[in-house]
C-alpha cells in the first residue's frame, strides 16, 4: 500500500500508549496512516484518547471525535490487556471478571463499536493481540488465558462472518515481547529465569514490541487482503 493510500486510512490501537500498543501505533503512523489511540493514560500522543474499554460510553465519545477530527475507522488493532499471577483457587470472582472484561469484553466493545465504519467503507481490518500462553496454557493465569483464548475464538467467528463485506480479521499471540507489562511481572517474581526463557526460545532473544508491530502491519495491508481468520503466532519458535 502506498503512502497515500494509507492517508485515506485511519486506524485506532487500543493500549497504544505502552509496549506493543504503542510500538503498533508508531509503526502504524511511520507507514501513512491517520492513528487514533485509546489508553487509560496517553499522555501527549496526537489523536490520543483516555479509554476505558471495559467502558462503552467512553468508546462511543472518542469515536465522535475521532468521525469528527479523522474520519470514518477503517483499520483497528486490539493491544489493551491485562495480565494476572494468582492461583486459581485464590482467584476471586471480581479479579475473574476484571481480567476478562478488559482482555475478551474490551475487544468485543470496540470491535462492535467500530464495524459499521467498515461495513459502510466495504474494506476493514482488524487484528486482535491475543497471548502465546493459549497455545500451551500458563500456570497461575486461568483467568487471562481464559479472556486470551476467547479472543481468538472471538477473531475465527468474525472473519468467516465479515469476510463476505470486506473485512478481515486476525489475531496475532505474541510470544515473549520485552515490555513494561513484562519488566513488571519479572519484578513481582511471576517469570522466573528471563535468561532461561531466552535460552529454550529457538531464535535465543526476547522479542520486541516492534515484532508485533511489523506483524499487524502485514495483516493490515492490502497484500494480506486474502489473510482472515488466522491466529499469527510471533514467538521466536516456542510455539510452532
Amino acid at each position: 500500500m502506498s503512502k497515500s493510500s494509507a492517508a485515506e486510512k485511519v486506524a485506532v490501537v487500543t493500549g497504544g500508549a505502552s509496549g506493543i500498543g504503542k510500538a503498533v501505533a508508531e509503526r502504524l503512523s511511520k507507514d501513512g496512516y491517520r492513528v487514533a489511540v485509546f489508553d487509560l493514560n496517553p499522555g501527549d500522543i496526537p489523536h490520543s484518547y483516555a479509554v476505558d474499554v471495559t467502558d462503552r460510553a467512553q468508546i462511543d465519545t472518542a469515536l465522535k471525535s475521532i468521525h469528527e477530527e479523522l474520519g470514518p475507522v477503517a483499520i483497528l488493532v486490539n493491544a489493551a490487556g491485562l495480565d494476572g499471577f494468582t492461583p486459581f483457587l485464590k482467584i476471586s470472582f471480581e479479579e475473574w471478571q476484571k481480567v476478562v472484561n478488559v482482555n475478551l469484553h474490551g475487544v468485543f466493545h470496540v470491535i462492535q463499536a467500530v464495524l459499521p465504519d467498515m461495513i459502510d467503507a466495504g474494506w476493514g481490518r482488524i487484528v486482535n493481540i491475543s497471548s502465546s500462553s493459549t497455545h500451551s496454557g500458563t500456570p497461575f493465569m486461568t483467568h487471562y488465558v481464559s479472556a486470551k483464548s476467547a479472543v481468538n475464538g472471538l477473531t475465527k467467528s468474525l472473519a468467516l462472518e465479515y469476510g463476505p463485506k470486506g473485512i478481515t480479521v486476525n489475531a496475532v499471540p505474541p510470544g515473549f515481547i520485552d515490555t513494561p507489562m513484562l519488566r513488571k511481572a519479572e519484578e513481582r517474581g511471576n517469570l522466573g529465569d528471563i535468561e532461561k526463557t531466552i535460552a529454550a526460545t529457538p531464535v535465543r532473544r526476547i522479542g520486541k514490541p516492534e515484532d508485533i508491530a511489523a506483524t499487524c502491519a502485514f495483516l493490515i495491508s492490502e497484500e494480506a487482503g486474502y489473510i482472515t481468520g488466522q491466529i499469527v503466532g510471533v514467538n521466536g519458535g516456542r510455539n510452532t
